[in-house]
């Protein structure tokens, strides 16, 4: 992946939903991912209400779904560096919201036993799980977002998508975005996959 054009690839074989492509950015990503995760739960407290791995796999899903629906336009492996960076920030300060938001006293939760954490990698059942997700994910959206989500997938540009489908290159991305939070918060997936 040295190259721009091999980068693209890459990242058309994810779309398409290429379990090799899949486990070679688990694989590469995953350490980067956990590193930032741990970065921002400074606090030991935050550690113990969730940990790194509960981060890096939902910012894994929320990228491979929304990979998978043509919503990031990814050119270059920085890019995507700074996509995950950002998934992490957003995904740890909604799981600080929502520990707030619940009222729950840090103090009074019990740590979790180190021994059921679940190991790393891209397992048989978190892949078919990400299959799942994907499913249910395109199953909510109307047959006109699917239409639009298919053909980001497929790596069509905006204003060819507006061009064959009617409306503006900037309205049929709002449209994709807005149906994806939707379906987001229907599937009760954390924030930050945006």
């Amino acid at each position: 992946m040295a190259d721009d054009d091999t980068f693209t690839e890459f990242i058309g074989r994810i779309r398409a939903g290429d379990q090799e492509a899949a486990a070679e950015l688990v694989r590469r990503f995953e350490p980067f991912i956990r590193r930032e995760a741990r970065l921002r739960m400074r606090s030991a407290r935050l550690s113990r209400l969730f940990d790194s791995t509960d981060i890096c796999q939902s910012v894994l899903a929320g990228f491979f779904v929304r990979a998978a629906l043509g919503e990031y336009e990814l050119d270059q492996p920085d890019n995507l560096v700074k996509l995950l960076a950002g998934m992490v920030t957003r995904k740890v300060a909604f799981q600080v919201r929502k520990h707030h938001a619940q009222r729950r006293d840090i103090r009074l939760q019990i740590e979790a036993n180190p021994a059921e954490t679940p190991a790393p990698g891209a397992s048989p059942s978190r892949v078919l799980a990400g299959r799942d997700l994907l499913r249910e994910f395109r199953q909510r959206l109307t047959a006109e977002e699917l239409a639009l989500a298919d053909l980001r997938a497929e790596g069509c540009q905006w204003s060819d998508i507006a061009a064959r489908l009617g409306g503006t290159a900037k309205a049929r991305c709002k449209q994709l975005a807005r149906a994806l939070s939707r379906v987001a918060r229907e599937l009760d997936m954390d924030e930050g996959d945006e």
